[in-house]
């Protein structure tokens, strides 16, 4: 049997206060509340803001493009924190995204909006992804669901007054020389300003300088594979899903897709999203399911706003607050998916049970008519609340909790990349399917309408023929407060078309909802690390559940348990075996038998060679940095012979070990050093031999 001598310990992680980790809090708490606030604020005032610059049919654009750069900026912020430090970057992502709302604020088209919109996006794309990234930083897994309450409140919060703020402003005609709907992305100014300052102040995180490529190949093709597909998500009703530039752009789309495989399979774990890491299974589900979960959230969820203010005639004030329901829904669920993740430390019951009220609310929503009560529309949106809040912060602490520590903003952005890459394509595939749809439905409701006494009366009442009338129904589809100008029994039929479009969408939503649901099942349940992030050794191990296949040759290799239930290798993380059998190691292990059941032991050789390459790149990146400080620790000592000391004088500056580091650095080979006893120090060196302008410098008396 082995024995361990314990070896130099690892620099320590700096540990957190409960008071300290607020103070961090607040920044990131008020980062993503800027994030969180745009997008409802946006969400509902979408037909005031498409209405006044005469673009309700390209009101996709605005909300696709800034989905666009969010999600491909996303992953790039993860990996640059994880090499360069999380502070720098959610600062500029606060930065770029407060220039952006200000540009926004001064469009005069749809489409200006649509690329101010998407520069907004470029930094909503670190605030959201950063701060579930840094909150891993600096609380274990089990306690981080002590914290989710603030999160969910700050959501919560900002999803009450993103509706409320942006009916008020959409509704108003001016306000302090500005259109009203304007000053719903100028209201970010300030609170970007003050989000920078509490961050710059509060946010104090350990510094990271780790020297790898940036995965440009991979970020350009992710490009080229996104926005052709949504180009034709949006123009193909226009143009025809088999025209040839519909054909074009799907021939774009698949090329970088390609091309986006060979990079990261180039890149290795350098890539912008490492293949590798789709062999732990959380991640798999995790990202899969996130996937499906953007698409039924952020595509359902885009028409919910409109159906209120078109079907129901509500202001958008009055619209935002009919949305409450879904936002208590969200702060409950998610304040009790919380309480239950840090009480019991088990997290999938959440997201299967929150997926499938999410089915049943979509499929609820699908049976929605013109004539539906409001209140039983807003009991359905309580249970799509329910349903969104198990969802949102357990699968992302799933994923965290089984990646390796180092690559946890790797993993937390990834996850947030396929969560806005699924609302990128459900939002532009249903707002597609909405306007694709939404003629041939109100040429049928009219069709069925005509000739009833009311319909006739209503257009008498308005003057109207039927020539006059599809000239309204033409301005309608881009300016839908038309509507308002038209007799009930007239305006009546567009409704149900609408509503008609409406359910279509949910209906698709549920189905796609379903899959959703069925994947949440193949979930992993990994207990709960109790470490840090940042606390983590610097080769620690995914969790064993997320080891990919291990080579066989690799068997008989020794394995023992570690103390928290999880198996572990013979040695520990950068443990060293001696010839002649000891192990140096910053902490003790004793070996035992390995498994006799094969999936087991090819699960624990799975985690020992992937632990074994985090130990051997952590030692390539500590000779590299050796290397870097002898270097300089060279230059220092040549600059002390140019000043004019001779060896002697160098010894007695540097102290009793200068012997032997200076004879390695200088270019001797210096005998074996001399005891300490025997070792000259300053005092032991006459003055005399000390030049005299080097001898005052170093401060040595005669």
């Amino acid at each position: 049997m082995s024995t361990t001598t314990a070896g130099p310990a690892p620099t320590a992680a700096p540990q957190f206060t409960h008071r300290q980790i607020l103070a961090i809090l607040s920044g990131l708490l008020l980062g993503m509340f800027l994030a969180a606030l745009d997008q409802t604020v946006v969400a509902t005032a979408i037909r005031t803001i498409a209405d006044d610059l005469d673009g309700f049919s390209l009101q996709a654009w605005a909300t696709t493009a800034f989905l666009i750069t969010s999600t491909i900026s996303t992953p790039l912020y993860g990996k640059l924190s994880d090499m360069y430090g999380r502070r720098p970057f959610f600062i500029a992502a606060i930065v770029i995204f407060v220039i952006g709302s200000a540009l926004c604020a001064l469009s005069t088209s749809m489409y200006m909006l649509a690329a101010f919109r998407a520069l907004q996006g470029l930094g909503a794309g670190g605030l959201m992804s950063l701060a579930l990234t840094i909150i891993a930083d600096i609380v274990p897994a089990r306690e981080r669901a002590r914290y989710q309450a603030y999160f969910m409140a700050v959501f919560g919060t900002s999803s009450v007054l993103g509706p409320v703020a942006g009916g008020f402003f959409s509704g108003q005609d001016t306000l302090l020389g500005f259109t009203g709907w304007r000053w719903i992305f100028l209201i970010n100014v300030p609170l970007g300003a003050l989000a920078l300052l509490v961050v710059v102040r509060n946010l104090k995180l350990p510094k990271r300088s780790t020297k790898h490529r940036i995965d440009w190949p991979g970020a350009l093709t992710l490009v080229m594979t996104l926005v052709p597909l949504l180009i034709v998500a949006e123009q193909g009703r226009i143009w025809g899903w088999g025209d040839t530039k519909s054909l074009i752009c799907y021939a774009i789309g698949a090329v970088g897709l390609i091309g986006f495989l060979l990079a990261e399979r180039a890149y290795g774990d350098e890539a912008l999203l490492p293949l590798r890491m789709f062999k732990g299974r959380t991640f798999f589900v995790g990202s899969l399911g996130s996937l499906i979960l953007g698409m039924g959230m952020f595509g359902a969820l885009a028409v919910l706003p409109q159906y209120l203010q078109v079907v129901k005639g509500s202001s958008p004030t009055v619209g935002g607050l009919q949305m409450l329901p879904l936002v208590l829904g969200i702060m409950s669920a998610s304040f009790a998916s919380g309480q239950i993740i840090s009480r019991t430390g088990k997290y999938k019951p959440l997201p299967v049970v929150g997926t499938g009220l999410m089915v049943l609310a979509l499929f609820l929503f699908s049976r929605v008519e013109a004539d539906t009560p409001i209140w039983q529309t807003m009991i359905v949106m309580l249970l799509m609340g329910w349903g969104l809040g198990g969802n949102m912060q357990p699968i992302i602490l799933a994923v965290q909790n089984a990646a390796n520590p180092r690559e946890i903003g790797v993993a937390t952005s990834s996850v947030t990349f396929f969560r806005q890459m699924g609302g990128t394509l459900g939002t532009a595939v249903f707002l597609s399917i909405l306007f694709s749809s939404l003629g041939g439905n109100i040429s049928s409701q009219y069709q069925a309408a005509a000739g009833t006494p009311a319909f006739t009366a209503g257009l008498q009442s308005a003057n109207l023929d039927q020539a006059g009338l599809q000239q309204v129904l033409a301005r309608a589809t881009d300016n839908t407060s038309v509507l308002s100008t038209l007799p009930d029994a007239v305006s009546y039929p567009f409704k149900l078309g609408f509503t008609d479009s409406t359910s279509l969408i949910y209906l698709v939503a549920a189905l796609v909802m379903i899959i959703g649901l069925i994947t949440m099942f193949f979930l992993p349940s990994i207990p709960l690390r109790r470490t840090t992030a940042s606390s983590a050794p610097e080769g620690a191990a995914p969790q064993a559940a997320e080891a990919g296949a291990a080579p066989t040759a690799a068997a008989g290799a020794p394995v023992s348990p570690t103390v928290d239930g999880r198996a572990d290798t013979a040695s520990s993380p950068g443990s060293v075996t001696s010839p002649s059998g000891t192990t140096t190691a910053g902490t003790d292990s004793t070996s035992t038998a390995g498994p006799t059941d094969p999936a087991e032991l090819a699960e624990r050789l799975g985690r020992g060679v992937q632990r074994a390459k985090d130990a051997q790149r952590a030692v390539v990146e500590l000779a590299e940095e050796t290397a870097r400080r002898e270097a300089a620790f060279d230059a220092a000592v040549a600059e002390l012979r140019h000043l004019g000391l001779d060896e002697s004088s160098i010894e007695a500056a540097l102290g009793e070990d200068a012997a032997t580091v200076r004879g390695r650095h200088a270019g001797h080979v210096d005998p074996a050093p001399a005891p300490a006893a025997a070792r000259p120090s300053t005092g032991d060196i006459p003055a005399e031999r000390i030049p005299a302008p080097q001898r005052d410098a170093l401060g040595v008396q005669r």
